[in-house]
């Protein structure tokens, strides 16, 4: 009392294994689609009862094999491909299981499933991480078909759809594609494989963007590649990874910090330069919502730039922005970096003008370099000494102003009158975000300003 299930492979004999064919060889019964005989006609021994059902009986089918199981017969239940995947093994052990009262074997004969096949006509397409999914909705909802759809598409797997289309089922494969384009770049690859192995096989290669449903029928696979899959001749490649090992020195770790923030900027609605600042911002605080504060008025980033490049001075509010501009660029354009913070007659003088020791180091800066650039990062009380004395000093011209003190406390009010300050360069942080490394990592960010055209 024994049921075998195997699949026949996609379609051609040369694809049924060794072990099926040799099973096939000792069956008394043999049940299956009417269609798959024609494949296996040649391993099947001359007394064997042959069951033959249409298309959509596969329960039934089930059923009938353990009933001829009874007999004490050895039942073979054919199936395409593999018979694990979409196909009669699980109906076969769903009824089996009815009755656990019998004594009945039951045996799964591996098989060759078609998007194996497929994946071998292609080249490589399986490299990575895969899926399938079935678009017939005929015993699952669409509603969670589309959900596995969503979950393929942002999970970036190799996609292989089976069922994809039928006459009936025919808009299910458009809405699938609409999905995909929403999380993958429309020169993703994608291969509809038409009647694998079989004489009739024909192979089109397009992308997700130019992907015609309309090729597409009940005959057919049809595969997605990932997000770095590539066409190579007539071939579809997914890299392993052994060619794109994870980075390892300290440059190569900041470049691929610098591609996933990239990566998540790309449709924002600010200029490259802009972009460019905020990676800088959100590589510093590893908040990717902090583009959300950013502000600067127009080619800030780009007039800043120029005049670092230039060799212009910097001004800092404290020790700790200073410490953080890399002192490699610096050294680069030949940049002196002030602080006055620390100056010996620093305490006495902010004591005598009732000022805080930041607002009157940057007072003593002021006088000493009205163009330089001026990056506050920590003290409101010295952004607003630069906005009072840009509205009252008509030689104080700075290249610019970088403000983002943090805090609660004239944080915000200090903003705000930097963002209307006429005439003078200025980028920013709304809301009580900021602090002395945002301040220097938007100063590199003007340094390097050239590397933003690597990544937008």
């Amino acid at each position: 009392m024994k049921i075998t299930v195997a699949g026949l492979g996609p379609g051609h004999k040369d694809y049924i294994l060794p072990i099926v064919t040799n099973a096939l060889q000792k069956a008394d019964v043999i049940i299956g689609y009417d269609y798959y005989f024609q494949f296996c006609e040649d391993f099947i021994k001359k007394d064997a009862v042959k069951i033959a059902m249409p298309l959509g009986k596969e329960e039934e089918r089930a059923i009938v094999a353990v009933e001829e199981a009874k007999k004490n017969q050895h039942v073979f239940v054919i199936g395409s491909g593999d018979a694990s995947i979409y196909s009669m093994a699980a109906i076969v052990y769903q009824v089996a299981s009815l009755q656990p009262e019998l004594p009945l074997e039951l045996e799964t004969l591996p098989g060759v499933s078609a998007f194996l096949a497929a994946g071998s006509k292609l080249g490589a397409p399986l490299g990575h991480d895969f899926c399938c999914i079935s678009l017939s909705d005929l015993m699952t909802p669409w509603q969670v078909i589309e959900k596995r759809i969503r979950a393929a598409a942002s999970g970036d797997f190799v996609t292989s759809l089976y069922n994809p289309k039928s006459k009936k089922r025919y808009w299910q494969l458009e809405r699938l594609k609409k999905i995909f384009l929403e999380e993958r770049d429309p020169s993703t690859p994608v291969a509809i494989i038409r009647q694998v192995t079989r004489p009739e096989e024909k192979i089109t290669i397009q992308t997700l963007g130019t992907f015609d449903v309309e090729l597409v029928d009940m005959f057919s696979l049809v595969m997605i590649g990932n997000s770095q899959t590539y066409q190579y001749k007539e071939h579809l490649i997914t890299p392993r990874g052994y060619l794109n090992r994870k980075p390892k020195t300290g440059t190569e770790i900041q470049q691929e910090s610098f591609r996933i923030v990239t990566n998540k900027l790309q449709e924002l609605a600010h200029s490259t330069a802009d972009k460019w600042a905020i990676t800088r911002v959100i590589h510093t605080t590893g908040v990717l919502d902090d583009h959300i504060h950013y502000a600067a008025s127009q080619k800030a980033v780009e007039q800043l730039s120029d005049h670092l490049q230039n060799g212009g001075t910097i001004v800092t509010d404290v020790t700790m922005v200073q410490a953080g501009i890399t002192k490699q660029f610096a050294k680069k354009f030949q940049n002196k970096i002030v602080c006055c913070l620390n100056d010996d007659e620093i305490p006495a003088f902010a004591e005598k003008e009732e000022l805080t020791r930041s607002q009157a180091g940057l007072r003593k800066a002021i006088g000493l370099y009205p163009d330089a650039l001026y990056v506050v990062g920590n003290a409101p009380t010295a952004l607003f000494e630069i906005t009072d004395q840009l509205r009252d000093t008509p030689s104080f011209q700075p290249a610019g102003v970088i403000g983002v003190p943090v805090g609660f406390v004239n944080v915000l009010e200090s903003k705000e009158q930097l963002v209307q300050s006429k005439n003078t360069p200025w980028i920013t942080l709304h809301g009580n975000r900021g602090g002395s490394n945002i301040a220097a990592a938007l100063v590199n960010a003007c340094f390097t300003l050239q590397e933003s055209t690597n990544y937008f």
